[in-house]
This record gives structure tokens, sequence and C-alpha cells, in this order.
């Protein structure tokens, strides 16, 4: 599976997009999962900024060599498909996060967060405060 991030498919849509994959080598042991980052300092793809092939070259290099990374993990592929009684399949729930962005997130104390924060808003008020200086001086 390929997760494509928010808006390669735009304008139809903006949400995030997987690829599947299928081969006819035999049941499903294991399902591959990597997630196509964006480039940096793009928040997602649009219409006029859209995906390039080029930025496919990671993901094709890692097919040839598929190993567990920051952006690629595997899951039981049985795990995830639900048969009736007759055995037949009814659901499969592609609908998993990475887990190595769980380790990305951001768990700082309480108390650094707060004085990040407090810093953050004493340097919006300095600039303030310049700012009216300026206006109270006038033109010129």
């Amino acid at each position: 599976v390929l997760r494509l991030p928010e808006g390669v498919f735009a304008p139809y849509t903006d949400i995030p997009t997987n690829v599947i994959f299928f081969d006819t080598s035999g049941p499903t042991r294991e399902i591959w999962f990597y997630e196509q980052p964006l480039p940096e300092g793009r928040r997602k793809y649009t219409k006029t900024r859209p995906i390039q092939f080029e930025e496919f070259s990671e993901f094709l290099a890692w097919w040839g060599a598929r190993a567990e990374g920051p952006r690629a993990w595997r899951v039981d592929g049985p795990g995830l498909i639900r048969r009736d009684e007759a055995g037949r399949v009814v659901a499969v729930n592609l609908d998993l996060k990475n887990p190595a962005a769980k380790a990305a997130e951001d768990h700082r104390p309480p108390a650094e967060i707060v004085a990040s924060a407090l810093a953050k808003e004493r340097e919006v008020l300095a600039l303030l405060e310049e700012l009216r200086a300026l206006v109270d001086e006038g033109p010129g």
C-alpha cells in the first residue's frame, strides 16, 4: 500500500489516497505500507503544484529491497481481513497509522510547553510595542 499525501488528486479530492498493489504469488501473509512524504516546505499538493515522478525515487528504490523504517512498515495480512461464516472476505481494514509517526509526536513536559508558549508571546508583545512606537511617531 503506497500512502499518498493530501492533495495528490486535487481538485477532485484533498484527502490522502492509498494505492494498492496486488500480486498473484499466493495468499497474502503480510501487507507492506509505505508513506510517501511531502517535499520539505510543502503542506500539500495542489492542481497547480502536483506531485512529480522524481518524488517517487525513494519509494521505487525501497520497493526492490523492502525493509521497515520511518516511512515503511508491515503488518500481518490475515489480521486485517474479516471473513463471514462461509469464509468469504467481507472487509479489509487498510486504515492503519504509521507506527513510527507515534514516536515522532511531541511529548514534552507540560512546563516546557508552557514556557515555550510564554516565550513566543513575549516576542509577539515586543514586536507589537515596536509597531506601536512606530505608529505613535507618525509619518515621517
